[in-house]
């Protein structure tokens, strides 16, 4: 898969108050997305919208596009 994240979107949930128990428990993000997110797995738009408002960035700072080789 070509597409890749840039940054360790957890870490930098938890820099900006969002620890997983919290987005959990104010159903921000699910369980099984936390755990695609931690595996660097894909995610829906939908969620990515939503890291991109919670991070405050655009889309490009979360996600790059790498060659296949």
């Amino acid at each position: 898969m070509p597409i890749k994240y840039k940054i360790d979107v957890l870490a930098a949930l938890k820099s900006k108050g969002y620890t997983t128990t919290r987005l959990r428990k104010e159903k921000i993000i699910g369980e099984a997305t936390i755990q695609r997110i931690r595996h660097k797995q894909s995610v829906s738009f939908e969620i990515l919208s939503k890291l991109c408002i919670l991070l405050e960035c655009d889309i490009g700072d979360i996600l790059t596009n790498e060659e296949e080789q």
